[in-house]
């Protein structure tokens, strides 16, 4: 009978023991790369500057190794080179990447009490989110005392079109961003969900103007919410803070009364983190 047998076709195929033992070196390689480099990185921290053999000999690495690893974190501009004598400090990519993570942390910390005070006012749910690529992620959360059964929005990731958060965040992109998120498809939500590109823009450039945002059972039937965005000392919006809580609660004529509250510690929380001072 022709064809090999069962064990030569297993030796050869690409999902036999050889692959999947190449597959897991590889995988094993790619995870002691990143140790290396961000051990690169912690090196230069400590020390402020290091030649390639001193970074080599604390990574335990040939020299070459050192070298290429440092060439791609070059490459991104995490570490730079000095011309004259060859060492290597942390570049501005390093700045970038703390600098994203400090507005993070400074506006979560910042907005605690601003959070607390207005959820006590109002009684109700009050959030801060921040874009995360393509939703609006809530990093904090103060419940007011009529909200004490409200769901739990912290962490949750929320899509931009369907939420007051989300248009404050999508009115303040740069045009190009925000073309490029509403042409996609929007999902719906509700019958209320404004899934229209055409409609969604002329709705954002509204909020623009008056620097707040209104949503009405889009995301989810019965909730309402108001957001007003949070800026930086150098006027970019950092995030957005919300009131939401139920629409027998948050009536059509309590909005507006909302959303003035809202921007009003919104505004606060800009004060806080250096813009207008």
């Amino acid at each position: 009978m022709s064809g090999s047998r069962p064990s030569e076709r297993v030796a050869k195929g690409p999902a036999g023991p050889e692959g999947s033992e190449r597959a897991a070196k590889g995988s094993t390689g790619s995870v002691q790369s990143v140790d290396r480099a961000v051990s690169a990185l912690e090196s230069l921290a400590r020390h402020g500057e290091a030649g390639v053999s001193e970074i080599a000999e604390e990574l335990g690495v040939h020299k070459s190794t050192a070298f290429r690893l440092l060439g791609v974190l070059e490459q991104r501009g995490l570490v730079n080179q000095s011309a004259d004598r060859g060492k290597y400090f942390l570049g501005a990519g390093v700045l970038r990447l703390a600098g994203a993570a400090a507005a993070r942390m400074d506006i979560s910390q910042e907005g605690a009490p601003v959070c607390r005070e207005l959820a006590d006012e109002l009684g109700e749910t009050v959030n801060i989110a921040i874009l995360d690529d393509d939703a609006a992620v809530n990093i904090m959360q103060a419940r007011g005392p009529a909200a004490v059964t409200a769901q739990n929005w912290l962490g949750r990731r929320t899509p931009l079109h369907a939420t007051s958060s989300g248009k404050v965040l999508l009115a303040h992109l740069p045009p190009t961003l925000r073309e490029g998120l509403l042409a996609r498809t929007l999902p719906r939500f509700t019958a209320r969900t404004v899934v229209s590109a055409a409609a969604l823009r002329a709705e954002l450039a509204e909020v623009g103007g008056r620097d707040f945002a209104v949503a009405v059972e889009e995301l989810e039937i019965g909730l309402a919410s108001v957001a007003a965005p949070a800026r930086s000392h150098d006027g970019k919006v950092l995030g957005a803070v919300s009131v939401s809580g139920p629409v027998y609660r948050l009536t059509e004529d309590r909005l507006p009364e909302l959303a003035e509250r809202t921007v009003a510690a919104a505004a606060e929380l800009s004060r806080r983190m250096g813009h207008g001072l």
